[in-house]
């Protein structure tokens, strides 16, 4: 199997490329505006034809690449069936599976970071998004966000999983690459609370500065109107 994770500097956050290595398909997660470019390099490094392209959930931090890689590879954009955005292709319905040449990623629904997040589940292998973070969860004060939802999502769903289940995120402010779910549950501060309830509290507690990008990046991502234009190598529009 094929697994390439492709750090954005700017806003610390992490795509995903993923293939069989057999027939030649691909699907890509959480594509940024920024990294068209690199995505189409590996792909054309690997030999490999993007199928998918899939948000995990709707990005208020930065431009999402979906537009933008399904234009420059002719792939299906995919989200969850619960997401806002206006112009996504494929919506997920919680259980369903994206396939490709043997590889099957299980849609896990996980609202609370937002109202339509969702995590993909590859055998041991879990693309968490912002619902589950090394060492932290998503921040659930944007709009739609919902701590007592979250709670649900990752003590009545993530965390049941095996320990030995590896996490990537969509983000990580400090360099990591992974994690598993057995690490998480013994280290993570944010999932050592005894109810929802403390859960809740400690989240409202939180008090974060607003994402620099949201008021032109939200808009954009749900499609209500264009996108930047991505930048060609050497910075050529």
């Amino acid at each position: 199997m094929i697994l390439r994770q492709v750090f954005h500097t700017a806003s610390c956050s992490y795509t995903y490329l993923l293939a069989s290595g057999r027939g030649g398909e691909a699907v890509l997660v959480d594509p940024v505006l920024d990294d068209i470019d690199r995505y189409v390099s590996l792909l054309d490094e690997f030999g490999l034809r993007l199928v998918r392209a899939v948000d995990t959930h709707l990005h208020a931090d930065r431009f999402s690449g979906l537009g933008a890689v399904a234009d420059r590879t002719g792939c299906t954009t995919a989200m969850s069936e619960r997401t806002a955005c206006e112009i996504v292709a494929l919506r997920l319905a919680d259980g369903e599976a994206i396939t490709l040449d043997g590889l099957s990623l299980r849609v896990l629904h996980t609202p609370g970071h937002t109202p339509d997040s969702m995590c993909l589940l590859l055998n041991d292998l879990l693309f968490t998004g912002d619902t589950l973070l090394i060492g932290g969860t998503g921040r659930t004060d944007l709009p739609g966000g919902d701590a007592a939802a979250q709670y649900e999502s990752l003590f009545g769903r993530l965390l049941r999983l095996p320990e030995a289940t590896r996490v990537y995120p969509a983000h990580d402010y400090r360099g990591r690459t992974f994690s598993t779910i057995g690490e998480e549950r013994r280290l993570n501060p944010r999932l050592q609370v005894r109810s929802r309830a403390e859960y809740v509290a400690l989240m409202d507690a939180l008090k974060l500065p607003k994402p620099k990008l949201m008021d032109e990046a939200l808009p954009a991502n749900l499609g209500r109107f264009p996108r930047p234009m991505q930048p060609t190598v050497g910075g050529q529009r």
